[in-house]
């Protein structure tokens, strides 16, 4: 495996979240991750809540591929950055052990600098460094 500096990566991931234009963003997706790639996110508390009553004893929400990849955070953009009002940033905390990055970040009030939340990040990475899968926790 090459090697990464886990701060600059973890920088460079939260960065793709904030990208306004589509196409700077599917690059920054195509620099980042696998072709194959699957990010992994365990939902809001809300949305796991709603899933328990309807009888679910679990939920994952799953992207897989670039194109997928590029949808779930062209909507994060758009609901988060564009008309929300935040941004994002790693915390000062990635560590990487073989082919696995931790760090954890959290959501900016642009108007304030404020954090109002956050999460932690856990990214597979294949042999050439990019990531093969990413388990999203907000809120931990």
């Amino acid at each position: 495996m090459i090697e990464i500096d886990p701060q600059h990566l973890a920088h460079r991931y939260m960065a793709q979240w904030t990208v306004p234009g589509a196409a700077e963003r599917r690059a920054a997706i195509e620099q980042l991750w696998s072709e194959d790639a699957t990010h992994i996110l365990q939902p809001p508390a809300e949305i796991r809540e709603i899933a328990a009553e309807l009888g679910f004893g679990h939920t994952t929400l799953e992207a897989q591929g670039y194109d997928a990849i590029e949808t779930r955070v062209a909507r994060s953009y758009e609901r988060f950055v564009e008309t929300g009002g935040f941004t994002f940033r790693a915390r000062a905390d990635a560590v990487r052990l073989h082919g696995v990055v931790k760090f954890s970040w959290e959501t900016v009030s642009t108007e304030t600098g404020d954090a109002v939340g956050g999460g932690l990040e856990i990214l597979l990475l294949d042999d050439d460094g990019r990531i093969k899968a990413d388990y999203m926790f907000p809120g931990a």
